[in-house]
């Protein structure tokens, strides 16, 4: 380890990124309401400057080759990696994601470097178009200037590495503005990354949404990526429409689930209950809604609470946490509102749906709810939380039709003992990801991104990283 990637305690990441006392903005643990640091908050002034510290780093950084900025890449997973359980306890108090069980802030953490590396090996060629008699036409790929990445809260380090580490391959510089919600979580992932990058070529910037506005307003930025919500995603695209700004939005979801009548409750159980469950439901690509047929209907929602009982709940830090809270009290306001839709309407609640509101922290119970219609509120809206609809269905169209009648379409899964069956569903789906007997195993090397109001463009892979360039064609 050299002494660029050496590890910084706990207690000195946070010291590196807070603001004094009695500056910047306040953030409290979701679990237990203990403060957990201050975020400083940047001006449109700071937005200025950065974007001019970026426009001059980003001559020398697209003079690099892309085995060069390549290299620049593994440093800084390097030293993702060398600081890895100081980041991964600032994302659990910060966000309140378990540090250890299940797909978990260590887990998270560890995604950042799989991304970085990834990003660093993908092979970028020049491509030959024609090269007959007629003459020689080659397609290369060339930086668009300075990114500016916005971030949601569920998934703040990670997200942040998929605006990252694509943009900077391919020649870019980057300015990113994390959610208002976990800030000190991506201000703690840059400063790690600063310790090996060229000065200017990352910089991060907190502050409230009318700093996000002025990202996609700034002239200076050239390329907005965003994960979030549709709505915002809509506003971005309008002030971006001001002077053409390229975008990357991946947006909501809404994600079915179709058990086909020949697969197996037991084996599936777990594998559904993670796909809906992973980050207590506050995934853009979660399992948000389970169609099963007649057939295996009871047995899959009696498999589903065998795993439910098993999963405890509980603040981040502590080991035996499987699930956290909800991130803020927003959200949990969000999932108690569509749970208790779903009580009105006539649900049959499995188990949970009874949150303990004396205790502290933003905790609502595991929640599985059976005998559904396809337009309860549950159902039709996103709950981004941890209560799971299970829908019953006779016909196999109808539970592709009911998947496919929502405006959204980021992922969906098939699960079947037959794969070729599963696949032939799949292809029937409207969404642009579909897994068969999992659910949102993204991977680095698969293009990922949503159809419909679920947005557009595409993270990931080959694809893109030629997403965070622009296409230029040379005839001979």
């Amino acid at each position: 380890m050299t002494e660029a990637t050496a590890s910084l305690t706990y207690a000195d990441l946070l010291a590196a990124i807070t603001a004094p006392e009695g500056q910047g903005v306040e953030l409290k643990d979701p679990a237990t309401g203990e403060t957990v640091g201050r975020a400083p908050q940047s001006t449109p002034a700071d937005l200025d400057a950065a974007v001019e510290t970026a426009r001059a780093a980003q001559k020398d950084w697209a003079k690099l080759s892309h085995d060069e900025r390549s290299a620049h890449l593994n440093r800084a997973a390097d030293a993702i990696e060398a600081n890895a359980a100081a980041l991964a306890e600032l994302l659990s108090r910060e966000q309140g994601k378990p540090i250890k069980n299940g797909p978990n802030a260590a887990f998270e953490v560890g995604g950042c470097v799989a991304w970085t590396r990834a990003n660093a090996a993908f092979p970028i060629e020049t491509e030959v178009l024609v090269d007959d008699e007629s003459g020689r036409a080659e397609l290369h790929w060339e930086p668009i200037g300075v990114v500016g990445g916005i971030g949601p809260w569920n998934w703040p380090m990670m997200i942040a590495v998929w605006q990252i580490a694509p943009a900077l391959r391919m020649g870019n510089t980057v300015v990113l503005k994390p959610s208002e919600y976990t800030p000190l979580s991506v201000l703690g992932l840059v400063h790690v990354m600063n310790q090996v990058l060229p000065e200017g070529v990352l910089q991060v910037l907190a502050g409230d949404g009318e700093l996000g506005k002025a990202f996609t307003a700034h002239d200076g930025i050239d390329k907005i990526t965003f994960t979030g919500s549709t709505a915002t995603g809509k506003a971005i695209m309008k002030t971006a429409a001001e002077d053409l700004k390229r975008l990357t939005l991946e947006l909501g979801g809404n994600d079915a689930g179709i058990v086909l009548d020949d697969a197996d409750p037991e084996a599936i159980a777990e594998g559904l209950f993670w796909g809906a469950f992973i980050n207590t439901g506050q995934t853009c690509a979660a399992l948000k809604r389970l169609y099963v047929p007649d057939s295996l209907y009871d047995a899959v929602c009696e498999a589903l609470v065998a795993v439910a009982e098993r999963m405890p709940m509980g603040v981040g830090i502590e080991e035996a946490s499987v699930l956290g809270p909800l991130q803020n009290k927003a959200q949990y306001d969000i999932v108690a509102r569509l749970v208790q839709a779903a009580k009105d309407g006539g649900g049959r609640v499995l188990i949970g749906g009874d949150p303990d509101e004396s205790q502290p922290g933003y905790f609502y119970p595991t929640t599985l709810v059976a005998d559904l219609d396809n337009d309860n509120p549950l159902v039709a809206e996103e709950q981004f939380g941890p209560a799971l609809p299970i829908v019953r269905y006779s016909d196999l169209d109808e539970a592709v039709e009911m998947a496919n009648a929502l405006d959204v379409g980021l992922g969906a899964s098939v699960w079947s003992s037959d794969p070729q069956r599963a696949k032939d569903v799949a292809m029937r789906l409207e969404a642009g990801s579909v897994w068969i007997n999992k659910h949102g195993a993204i991977d680095p090397r698969v293009p990922f991104g949503g159809v419909k109001q679920s947005g557009f463009g595409r993270e990931f892979g080959e694809l893109g990283l030629k997403e965070m360039a622009v296409a230029k064609s040379i005839s001979l």
